[in-house]
């Protein structure tokens, strides 16, 4: 009998049915083995494109989202290549929060 490791291992082709089957019956210890090695789930980034995004992350006007980009208080969370703006929206939010209120619009 061959462990489930080495029979991982082995080319579909080269398996007998008898090891296909046995690998087909064990498929959700081999899933399930998996995916407790990837406990740290990635959690989806949030991002918002260009001046609209950050108003809309910010709920206020386009007008004061230009004023908060300038300011630099969101700078990290702005990546810009040319005239496309990109934010990590949950990265802006937190820097706003370390900031005074009035700081974002000076």
């Amino acid at each position: 009998m061959i462990s489930l490791e080495k029979l991982m291992q082995t080319p579909v082709c080269m398996m007998t049915g008898e090891q296909l089957a046995m690998l087909l019956s064990n498929l959700k210890l081999l899933v399930g083995n998996t995916t407790e090695n990837k406990t740290e789930a990635t959690t989806p980034m949030h991002l918002a494109y260009g001046i609209r995004g950050i108003a809309d992350t910010f709920g206020c006007s386009i007008p004061t989202a230009n004023r908060i980009k300038k300011s630099g208080v969101i700078d990290d969370a702005i990546s810009q290549t040319g005239r496309k703006i990109v934010v990590d929206v949950d990265k802006a939010l937190a820097l706003a929060k370390e900031k005074k209120p009035g700081a974002l619009c000076k």
